[in-house]
């Protein structure tokens, strides 16, 4: 994939991630659920790689928050899930481990990591088991949506390998 082919598609799911990121969300506990953003980074993994999907997920998360759509929170979740999505699915060759990766690493490890960053960055009190479900329900619905995308488009063969 050339350089030109590369940013402009990573810019594309930019776009949809922080578009779709106010069209599509629910309140999940004490954070809301933004599962656009999980479906970006599992399309993202798929299709570009790890390293494609995290700087994709780091730049929603800062447009979100330096346009007020989003708070800190995006970073620590979106950039985890978005690795660990392009590492499973380079390791296994299946998209389904996409969606593994995506759900361990932003509804997982991503919420274990929130805690110190809500607690340092935020001044929020909140412990694991107050971020660990809200990080859950909201992964697991983007990364299903993602993986859908993913596979229907892949059948129609509009996808490049990456």
């Amino acid at each position: 994939m050339n350089r030109i082919r590369l940013l402009t598609t990573m810019a594309v799911f930019v776009a949809i991630g922080t578009l779709g990121s106010q069209l599509l969300w629910f309140p999940a506990g004490i954070a809301k659920a933004y599962p656009v953003q999980h479906a970006v980074n599992v399309m993202a993994a798929v299709v570009l790689g790890s390293v494609p999907a995290v700087v994709i997920a780091f730049t929603i998360g800062l447009l979100r928050v330096l346009l007020g759509l989003g708070t800190l929170l995006a970073f620590p979740g979106g950039m985890i899930g978005a690795f660990l999505a392009g590492v499973f699915y380079k390791f296994f060759r299946k998209k389904i481990f996409a969606v593994v990766g995506e759900v361990i690493g932003t509804g997982v490890i991503g919420a274990l990591f929130a805690v110190p960053y809500a607690r340092v960055l935020m001044g929020s009190p909140a412990g694991a088991f107050a971020f660990l479900p809200s990080f859950l329900v909201s992964s697991i619905a983007g990364a299903m949506i993602g993986w859908v995308v993913v596979t229907r488009v892949s059948h129609k063969h509009l996808l490049l390998p990456s």
